[in-house]
């Protein structure tokens, strides 16, 4: 299953924009060496599933207005749909739905930008999302394994791109929050503290960065991550000879790692499979992304100290 969720704060009238591709791309994953810090290698087999919208029709282009879409596998075979239908479209081994839902993300954002801005855990309230109640555009497209041509473990982005001739990338997203949370804070970055650094992160390919920028985004990492290990006032996550942060190589791996033949649980899934690696076990879920509440720092912590008893920095 992939979603993409776009436009905070949508309206009911309001629809996906016909200028635009919403791409989701996979590729498959082999397993690394074991104690690396990116302990993933991706495979350049690469399948694509584009989504495209015509302008709304009628109604005046209100909550009422009409919009198609259609999704094209990577066989490119085509699959049509109606916005806020749900009944969606299906064929080819896939299933289409789009339209308006209830914002899944679980996020206290006004806390988190507190704690960036003072220095100090500022989350006070469990139970406080700041999205409750609000609405994105959803594009749910659920695949069929055999579309995979055999693969298993996945690597997974959503990106939108301009509509053309000529494609651009306007924004991509693997994991949550890697740029707002880990990307944005400029004020510990000693070596590009001036540098709004997301737009250039971007436009990169997530399976493969360019090598301009990629020491701005290790510094980038590397005292972000800092911050946040640091913040309960000891240091889980030491830096190595070099400066490092030991999860920056696998954060600037940014994409949902998913393996197709496990199953998914509710409150556990998410990034157990790069969990799983990093403490030297097999993984047992099918990872990606859910919409539970994060257990990060916990469970990093006891990855991290697995890692220590095997011997690994």
């Amino acid at each position: 299953m992939l979603v993409l969720n776009t436009l905070p704060f949508a309206q009911p009238s309001d629809r996906l924009s016909d200028g635009l591709v919403y791409r989701f791309r996979l590729r498959p994953l082999t397993g690394g060496t074991p104690g690396d810090p990116m302990p993933f290698a991706v495979r350049p087999e690469e399948f694509v599933f584009d989504c495209v919208f015509s302008p709304p029709a009628g109604a005046n282009r209100g909550q009422d207005a009409e919009q198609e879409g259609t999704c094209i596998t990577p066989a490119g075979e085509t699959v049509s749909f109606r916005v806020n239908d749900e009944r969606g479209g299906s064929g080819h081994g896939v299933r289409v739905f789009a339209g308006p839902r209830w914002d899944p993300f679980i996020m206290d954002a006004r806390a988190a930008l507190k704690t960036i801005a003072t220095g100090k855990l500022a989350f006070t309230d469990p139970s406080s999302i700041f999205l409750d109640g609000k609405n994105v555009l959803s594009l749910v497209v659920e695949v069929d394994s055999e579309l995979l041509n055999g693969a298993e473990l996945v690597g997974v982005v959503a990106e939108t791109l301009t509509r053309g001739r000529f494609n651009v990338r306007i924004e991509r997203v693997g994991r949550p929050e890697v740029k707002n949370m880990m990307l944005a804070p400029k004020q510990f970055d000693q070596v590009n503290r001036d540098l709004e650094i997301r737009d250039l992160y971007n436009v990169e390919d997530a399976f493969h960065l360019g090598q301009t920028y990629q020491g701005a985004y290790r510094a980038r990492l590397n005292a972000n991550l800092a911050f946040w290990d640091g913040l309960d006032g000891r240091t889980d996550w030491a830096m190595d000879g070099n400066g490092d942060h030991p999860l920056t190589r696998l954060v600037l791996a940014d994409f949902l790692v998913v393996d197709v033949t496990k199953p998914y649980i509710e409150k556990g899934s998410f990034l157990e499979i790069e969990l799983a690696a990093l403490g030297g076990r097999a993984h047992e879920t099918c990872g990606g992304a859910d919409t539970q509440r994060r257990r990060d720092r916990h469970d990093l912590h006891a990855a991290r100290q697995r890692r220590k008893r095997a011997g690994h920095p």
